[in-house]
């Protein structure tokens, strides 16, 4: 069972896009068991269930802070959600589930700081330090000719974990969610360049470099 978390500390960064967009990349590219744990109490990932139609692959739905998150253990990939605001014992609780950890940062300099601050508390993170939990950095809603992006793309290179992917600032996401529907299942013609921007992000999760150390 493949355990991954998007996780940040700050509120509105597009933790609940990386994870709804991963679950369903899973259950309809790759026909995995899928469940979608939602820790965030604002429900972002299942409202997006509840509008997911019924003749898409499924994916089952825990509401991980009302209920206990034990998926079967049948499940392929258990996909968190985390709610913002999360440090000290939480923190350490919610990491421990994870084998990979997805941190999406905003172009902007108060995400940037955020996340500076933030990563800095999650290396500390016994699981982390010891390589049983790796992390990675998603830059997100971004537009690339701008010289914001440019200082994120730099602060993001300069930090100590890997830097594996950047999804553009695009409607693509607004519309896929009000259906209850990934970019992966969108008209590959609307959506070729985002598909092309998830790319070297999938690719990094296949990879051993996302798994832990044995």
């Amino acid at each position: 069972m493949r355990t991954i978390l998007a996780l940040n500390a700050k509120g509105g960064c597009g933790k609940s896009t990386i994870a709804t967009n991963l679950a369903a990349y899973y259950a309809s590219e790759e026909q995995a068991k899928v469940v979608l744990e939602d820790f965030d109490p604002q429900g972002s990932s299942s409202e997006w269930l509840a509008a997911r139609p019924d003749d898409r692959p499924l994916i089952q739905s825990i509401r991980a802070w009302t209920e206990p998150a034990r998926a079967p253990r049948t499940t392929d990939y258990v996909i968190m959600d985390a709610p913002a605001a999360l440090h000290g014992s939480e923190l350490t609780a919610l990491v421990r589930r994870a084998e990979t950890i997805l941190i999406p940062v905003l172009p902007s300099p108060i995400d940037m700081r955020a996340a500076a601050h933030f990563i800095q508390e999650l290396l500390l993170q016994g699981r982390v330090s010891r390589k049983q939990t790796r992390v990675a950095v998603i830059a997100n809603r971004v537009r690339e000719n701008t010289l914001v992006y440019q200082d994120l793309e730099r602060f993001l290179q300069r930090l100590k974990i890997p830097f594996v992917a950047t999804l553009r600032d695009t409607q693509n996401y607004i519309r896929a969610a009000e259906r209850g529907v990934s970019v992966f299942e969108l008209a590959p013609s609307l959506v070729y360049t985002d598909l092309e921007q998830w790319q070297p992000l999938l690719k990094w999760l296949r990879s051993k470099r996302s798994l832990p150390s044995p």
